[in-house]
């Protein structure tokens, strides 16, 4: 058995250099790391927006082929099992904020197109209320 004060005794746990070193990687690591994740999470949502602004369009050109005119609302899309439910605008985390765009003829409906109500731009630099 070997003694405390011996050079061959283990030492027991880390020293505050050994600590701080560890600490001081990690804090570097994570700030690389950080900004690309922010990113490609700003990417993430603007491809789910495009997808559910595709979806909507596409719903609502169904809508126009099978009755002639256009829905009064998006929730009528969901009444008539052409969407299963308005989806949630990523930017804005509500179904509500989506502005509706008439059709030149007030006849055919209320709901011609669909739009982001989120303020701001995208990564590329355009509104999200121009997609």
């Amino acid at each position: 058995m070997t003694q405390r004060n011996s050079p061959l005794a283990r030492a027991d746990g880390f020293t505050l250099i050994e600590l701080i070193i560890v600490m001081a990687i990690v804090a570097l690591l994570v700030t690389i790391a950080a900004p690309r994740y922010m990113r490609s999470l700003e990417k993430s949502k603007e491809a789910v927006l495009k997808e559910d602004l595709w979806v909507m369009r596409d719903a609502l050109d169904k809508y126009y082929g099978d009755l002639g005119k256009y829905p009064g609302s998006l929730e009528e899309l969901v009444e008539q099992k052409y969407l299963r439910a308005v989806p949630v605008d990523p930017m804005t985390d509500s179904s509500t904020t989506w502005q509706a765009v008439p059709p030149a003829d007030p006849e055919l409906g209320a709901v011609f197109n669909v739009k982001s109500g989120a303020s701001g731009a995208s990564t590329a630099g355009t509104s999200y209320s121009d997609w």
